[in-house]
């Protein structure tokens, strides 16, 4: 069987691309990454994906009449690619709603917050604003809705006194470098699908709430 070909784009320093080659490389991942691209020519993406011998490009929205314009030429690049699946992994643009149908049901994104709770940015802030118990991080497929397609699976931390943006945000990575592997895995072993326009289908079976992360482990 051939292995599941992989795109992924990311804006900064791409821990999450780098949990999904070390899911590779272990052997735990049974995918193949054929392309990594940014919309930033530093980001540190791009240099993991260059060490580890994936192809990249960078795309430059200010030289882009449009930003549907620059979202034509980047979903080219990735139909070039051969890619079944595109992972966004930290990718901070929102995309053309059109330009993106094509890959509905074959594109993944993990945002920190425990959706629909806390779309867009700031999302650790908002959280301890609002004095919530609980936080996380989910994995959901890609539709025209910013941050709203159907929720696979999520990752929960409990928020502790004292804790800051950025204790919870780096508390919170360790989960999310465990939770978007696991979703892909589900994925490469053809175990996952999306049922339009927004059923989630594990095994065969509709899904009626997200999975949950648990030591590592996705579980109902």
């Amino acid at each position: 069987m051939s292995r599941l070909r992989v795109a992924v784009l990311a804006s900064g320093r791409g821990s999450n691309l780098q949990a999904l080659i070390a899911a590779r490389d272990a052997g735990e991942l049974p995918i193949d990454l054929v392309l990594v691209g940014s919309d930033k020519a530093k980001a540190g993406a791009l240099q993991l994906a260059g060490d580890a011998g994936i192809p990249t490009f960078v795309l430059d929205p200010k030289a882009f009449a449009s930003r549907r314009d620059f979202d034509v030429e980047l979903f080219r690049r990735l139909d070039e690619s051969g890619a079944d699946v595109l992972v966004l992994a930290g990718f901070m643009r929102i995309l053309d709603g059109e330009v993106l149908k094509p890959w509905v049901g074959r594109m993944i994104n993990i945002h920190p917050s425990l959706l629909p709770k806390y779309r867009g940015l700031h999302t650790h802030r908002r959280a301890l604003e609002a004095g919530d118990a609980e936080h996380g991080a989910s994995v959901h497929y890609v539709t025209a809705e910013l941050d709203g397609g159907p929720v696979i699976a999520q990752a929960l931390i409990g928020i502790r006194p004292g804790d800051d943006e950025l204790q919870l945000a780096q508390r919170l990575l360790t989960f999310e470098h465990q939770l978007l592997p696991a979703v892909l895995r589900l994925i490469a072993e053809s175990r996952l699908s999306l049922l339009p326009p927004d059923v989630v289908v594990l095994d065969g079976n509709p899904r009626n709430g997200p999975l949950q992360l648990r030591n590592g482990h996705l579980v109902d």
